[in-house]
């Protein structure tokens, strides 16, 4: 199965559509697990709940995942808790990006 960092490493090219920044610098993917069953589950959020692409980063997580050596299913948990804050979650590079530093 996919190392934690491989899964984060496979996801990272994604990109939120609305601005342009990568899902995994904005802090947007919350967890990675691997079961020894070949499911890997992903634990994400959105910038926001009325995010209007919402559904196509979830394929793209999900479509990601599975290209993965090894995973055989792929789930793709939406969460709200914590809410999503740009300020303590994304990288520094992001928050610069977002005048936030």
């Amino acid at each position: 199965m996919p190392t934690e960092k491989e899964m984060m490493d496979a996801l990272r090219p994604i990109q939120d559509p609305e601005i342009h920044l990568g899902i995994v610098d904005l802090g947007l993917i919350y967890g990675v697990q691997s079961e020894p069953n070949g499911t890997v589950r992903v634990r994400m959020t959105l910038t926001s709940p009325a995010c209007p692409v919402g559904p196509l980063l979830q394929a793209q997580v999900h479509a990601a995942v599975l290209k993965l050596p090894d995973v055989k299913e792929a789930k793709v948990d939406l969460v709200w808790d914590p809410q999503w804050d740009p300020r303590i979650m994304a990288t520094d590079e992001i928050k610069m990006e977002l005048g936030l530093l």
